[in-house]
């Protein structure tokens, strides 16, 4: 018996339909990014383990997708290493490669590898797959599309403000209502700081970014199991809850608690120039401070962002900040870069829950040509290189077979129009078009198709 054909889990497939829609989001996202004046990289889906390991934090190594080296990858691993104490040294004596965990550190590799033949400020986008070991649920894959948008060689917050204008010109072409939320890791310091902390700067946001997943209680426990004490937790909580019916109000309040800090007068320095900024653009989407913002992965340093859609609770659908020295592990020091990424498939998952994907984006073919026989076959093929050499999808169906059998495929996939041609439209050099919608048939010839389909 066949065994049964399955995929990993946390992977999927995509129909054409599926296909189609994200295509449309694709090209919605990439239509912001070029308009923008970024340019399109690629790099490779498997990156060397040691450009990998580290750079996410402990949390994000233990979500490497590690490959195994070629060959016999055990031949030179002795018994020590394969005791389950050094599991973790094994690992890498096996495994020298893994699938890439997001597009930004790649990015920075790249950046490094070819800073000679790049412009500084370098603006780039990329949209390729990324992995990681998560337990799947809804919106969370182990195989996922990042759309992500960088800019890097310069410090300037103009460059966090045209990102926030990216991610409102695109939810609001894909009709999403968001709120972009904002805040600052030299913020996230200083509250570090005031509650007595300071080192424990990366143990404080990996647990504060995971509020949303696991709630306010199990955040405590994380924090009490990395040594900080139950009076630290109730000042952390004051930061937390801070309230304010506006920006301003917030920033008022956050900067009485703050005090005199000084990385944290720097943070907001930085968020009162980006509002001040925003102040002046047609931002439709909400842009809010808040404090909850942590974003756990360690290499970021200024900036923070995270989207939410306001319709559908489904977690972040954009994210990303500032980053000043992610290819200092690379060897190239003191450059600063900004970055945000559309996570496509919550996106996707977004618009079709809220019955959002446009109808038109979904049609491949938009004519077909029925076929009655060969004498057809041969009337018809000249026009149906005529549709396409002017921009019109279009396809003859390959047999002569059932009339049934043939508009039924077209029905299945959403052809808007079928066009016949037997003895009598071949002796007038015309066609006869058939809207699938309406039922209306009218006797045209091929140049006045075209024309009602432009």
């Amino acid at each position: 018996m066949a065994q049964k054909p399955s995929i990993p889990k946390g992977t999927r497939d995509f129909s054409p339909i599926e296909m189609a829609r994200r295509n449309y989001i694709f090209d919605t996202i990439r239509e912001s990014f070029i308009r923008f004046g970024f340019e399109a990289i690629e790099t490779p889906a498997m990156e060397n383990l040691s450009s990998l390991l580290g750079k996410y934090g402990d949390e994000g190594d233990k979500l490497l997708f590690k490959i195994l080296n070629s060959g016999n990858y055990l031949s030179k691993i002795g018994d020590t290493e394969l005791l389950p104490e050094n599991s973790k040294q094994l690992s890498t004596l096996i495994c020298e490669k893994g699938l890439r965990y997001d597009l930004t550190v790649p990015f920075a590799r790249y950046v490094v590898q070819h800073r000679n033949d790049i412009t500084f400020p370098f603006k780039r986008y990329q949209i390729q797959a990324v992995w990681r070991a998560d337990r799947p649920q809804k919106g969370r894959y182990r195989e996922f599309f990042q759309c992500d948008v960088d800019v890097i060689g310069s410090t300037s917050l103009l460059n966090e403000v045209e990102l926030i204008q990216i991610v409102d010109d695109v939810f609001r072409k894909l009709n999403i209502s968001a709120t972009i939320k904002i805040n600052n890791r030299k913020i996230l310091a200083a509250i570090a700081e005031k509650i007595g902390y300071p080192e424990k700067l990366t143990d404080i946001t990996v647990a504060m970014d995971k509020l949303d997943k696991i709630g306010l209680e199990k955040v405590h426990e994380e924090l009490l199991s990395k040594g900080i004490s139950e009076d630290s937790l109730e000042m952390l909580d004051v930061f937390m809850n801070l309230q304010g019916n506006s920006n301003d109000e917030k920033m008022g309040c956050l900067r009485e608690l703050i005090g005199n800090s000084s990385i944290g007068s720097i943070g907001m320095s930085e968020l009162d120039k980006v509002f001040s900024y925003l102040k002046d653009m047609d931002i439709k989407n909400k842009v809010e401070l808040d404090l909850n913002l942590a974003r756990g992965l360690s290499y970021y340093t200024g900036a923070i962002i995270e989207v939410v859609a306001n319709d559908v609770s489904i977690g972040s659908i954009c994210g990303g900040g500032r980053y000043d020295d992610l290819t200092g592990i690379f060897g190239l020091k003191d450059v600063s870069g900004v970055g945000v990424s559309f996570g496509a498939d919550r996106i996707y998952d977004v618009l079709l829950q809220l019955d959002l994907f446009p109808g038109e984006s979904m049609v491949s073919t938009q004519a077909m040509f029925v076929n009655f026989g060969e004498k057809e076959e041969e009337y018809c093929l000249p026009l149906l290189a005529k549709l396409r050499a002017a921009g019109i999808n279009s396809e003859i169906y390959p047999e002569n077979t059932k009339m049934k059998k043939q508009m039924t495929y077209a029905n299945n996939k959403n052809i808007p129009f079928v066009l016949l041609a037997g003895e009598n439209e071949i002796k007038e050099g015309k066609l006869t078009v058939k809207n699938m919608k309406s039922s209306e048939q009218s006797l045209i010839n091929i140049d006045e198709f075209i024309d009602l389909i432009k």
